[in-house]
């Protein structure tokens, strides 16, 4: 298993306002010197990641003191160039606040350039209330969405003459790629699921399929994909080919460990405050997708424990913990979490770390860090690839 640092650099400062975190949030609550500090002080963290031999993985929102990472390719700018060694993943580049795909193919092209060819891609939708600061229809979105994919894979796996574009969203005279990326026909590919049929999609094309604090949920994402995955390319789906993410809080005594989880756990508080009405507009989501969240009533979004009931938003540390979502204590303990949860999901091969989350100070952050590299990732590298029974035993 490989373990990727992540953090979604939040402006935590700002936790204590009432109210939403995205969108309607006054900019004036925002100390630009104390952001940029913070903003140094993550990518420091990023640095020490590489230099621990972990990978790296950056995000991007907008309009949101949860995450002042608003480009995730300006970031991975930076740390192609001050890293080494971590392969360095953009999941994801969202498409929906786009209105120029070339521009993203640009960026990701010269990223990999500056990397040596170290990027890993992952273009995603994007969140829903996103919509509102690029003022873009969430009709059709979707149709928008893979014709901009379809043009920057083809934007970046081009070897020969430029090209011309003529879609139904977009229409560029000329294609040229000045760099092109290193990695042809173009870095590797990533996907996000939080169900079985959006992950078949993944499959089928030979993605790396990631799930985010989905719980017992995986277990079925990853079946999805590697039932897809078998059958259009007759071999199966390797441990490699999936990624879960989730919160980690380790220290050299469970005590400091659950401190340090308290810390974070203000990223799942905070997570949940957005006026309702940016958070499903009319037309974003399939109305098929919607049908059924209505049938399932307001708690099915919610993971679940492993007693079936869902979780609450303010649950405690270990409610946490029994839902999948954090992994807390000592490295030994951490690592058998970690272990009993591969088992569970039928396994898979990355780790989306968040080892940095809320409040959590840059020196927790770093031992946080350091214990992981050093103590619990050499362990998980030589968790084996489970058998196929195993792997699709009892999935709904």
């Amino acid at each position: 298993m490989k373990i990727w640092q992540f953090s979604e650099q939040a402006y935590h400062p700002a936790f204590g306002v009432p109210g939403s975190m995205r969108v309607t949030l006054p900019q004036h609550h925002c100390d630009p010197v104390e952001a940029g500090q913070l903003l140094n002080r993550y990518l420091d963290e990023y640095l020490l990641a590489d230099e621990l031999g972990l990978n790296i993985m950056v995000n991007e929102h907008h309009a949101a003191a949860t995450c002042m990472s608003t480009s995730c390719m300006t970031t991975l700018a930076i740390l192609a160039r001050q890293t080494s060694k971590a392969r360095l993943l953009a999941l994801g580049i969202p498409l929906a606040n786009r209105s120029n795909p070339l521009r993203v193919a640009e960026e990701i092209a010269m990223v990999d350039c500056l990397s040596g060819g170290r990027l890993e891609v992952g273009l995603v939708k994007g969140a829903a209330y996103e919509l509102f600061m690029s003022n873009r229809q969430p009709t059709g979105f979707m149709d928008r969405f893979w014709e901009a994919h379809d043009l920057i894979l083809d934007a970046l796996g081009n070897e020969g003459e430029n090209f011309s574009w003529e879609g139904e969203h977009f229409h560029y005279r000329t294609a040229s790629l000045w760099p092109r990326p290193i990695q042809q026909p173009r870095p590797p590919m990533w996907g996000t699921a939080s169900s079985a049929s959006s992950a078949r999609e993944y499959g089928r094309r030979d993605y790396v399929c990631a799930t985010f604090l989905s719980g017992a949920v995986a277990r079925s994402v990853f079946a999805g994909y590697r039932e897809a995955y078998s059958e259009a390319h007759g071999r199966e789906a390797t441990n490699d080919k999936l990624a879960y993410l989730a919160l980690v809080a380790c220290a050299d005594d469970t005590a400091t460990a659950f401190k340090r989880a308290e810390q974070m756990k203000s990223y799942f508080t905070t997570a949940a405050r957005l006026d309702p009405q940016f958070r499903n507009p009319w037309g974003f989501n399939a109305v098929e997708a919607n049908v059924r969240m209505l049938q399932a009533g307001p708690s099915a979004m919610r993971p679940r424990m492993r007693n079936g009931q869902p979780l609450p938003v303010d649950g405690s540390i270990e409610q946490y913990m029994d839902a999948g979502l954090f992994f807390v204590g000592t490295p030994d303990e951490v690592y058998d979490q970690l272990a009993q949860f591969h088992g569970e999901t039928g396994g898979f091969g990355n780790l989306l770390m968040m080892g940095q989350a809320g409040e959590l100070d840059h020196r927790d952050t770093a031992d946080n860090l350091t214990l992981v590299a050093r103590e619990v990732a050499p362990r998980l590298a030589e968790l084996p690839e489970l058998p196929v029974e195993v792997r699709y035993e009892a999935v709904g």
